[in-house]
This record gives C-alpha cells, sequence and structure tokens, in this order.
C-alpha cells in the first residue's frame, strides 16, 4: 500500500468522531496502459480545478453517516503507466452509505474536478 494512502487513513483515525466510523474505503487510481478506446498509453498528466473539488467534497461530506473524505490527486505531473493518479478515502458509519459515497464523488470529480491528457505511443 502506498505511504500516501497509509497516512490518509492514519488522518482519518485522528478525526474527532472517528468512533462512529464503521467503514473506510480507499480508491487508488493509477494510469493504465491503454486508453477507454483501446490505444496503447505512455502516460498522462492531470489537471484539476481546486475550487470545484472543494465543492464536491463538501456536498458529499454532508451526507448523514460521512465522517470524512479526504482525496490527492498527483497534478501537473508526467505520469507514467501504473504511477498512482488519484486517492480517494471515505470513512463512515455504514457500507451501504460508504460505498454510495465513494462512487459519487469520484464521479463528480472525474466529471467536474480533473481533466487528463494521454500521451500515445
Amino acid at each position: 500500500m502506498s505511504m500516501d494512502l497509509i497516512r490518509l487513513i492514519d488522518k482519518i483515525k485522528k478525526h474527532p468522531d472517528y468512533h462512529q466510523v464503521g467503514m473506510i474505503l480507499c480508491h487508488n487510481g493509477v494510469v493504465r496502459r491503454t486508453s477507454r478506446d483501446g490505444r496503447i498509453v505512455s502516460g498522462l498528466t492531470i489537471t484539476v480545478d481546486h475550487e470545484k473539488l472543494h465543492q464536491v467534497i463538501d456536498e458529499y461530506k454532508t451526507t448523514p453517516g460521512i465522517i470524512e473524505i479526504l482525496v490527492e490527486i498527483a497534478e501537473n505531473k508526467n505520469l507514467s503507466v501504473g504511477d498512482d493518479v488519484m486517492f480517494i478515502v471515505v470513512a463512515g458509519d455504514i457500507r451501504e452509505r460508504v460505498i454510495s459515497v465513494m462512487k459519487d464523488t469520484l464521479d463528480a470529480i472525474k466529471r467536474t474536478v480533473t481533466k487528463k491528457t494521454e500521451f500515445f505511443i
């Protein structure tokens, strides 16, 4: 497990409401070898709209039972196949809520927060 992901989990474990947590769910997005359309990828770069990122996090943190959402994105770096792109950690009370919020948060980030530029071989 990446040290960055361990650091995020440790941060959640120090949250004052951690005693209410029943699940911590982690997403680790990585650069894959092929694009969605099947072309061979050598790497990519990601740009982030930080204002929208904060809005997304703030929106989903208001979900009842959600204690914390932490996000780190490797922005403005030349990433290679296999490199970590994004970590999302969601902590909450019950599995159904945590899984739902993870999906919704990830989808919103991919849709409105990040833009990726893929490099092809």
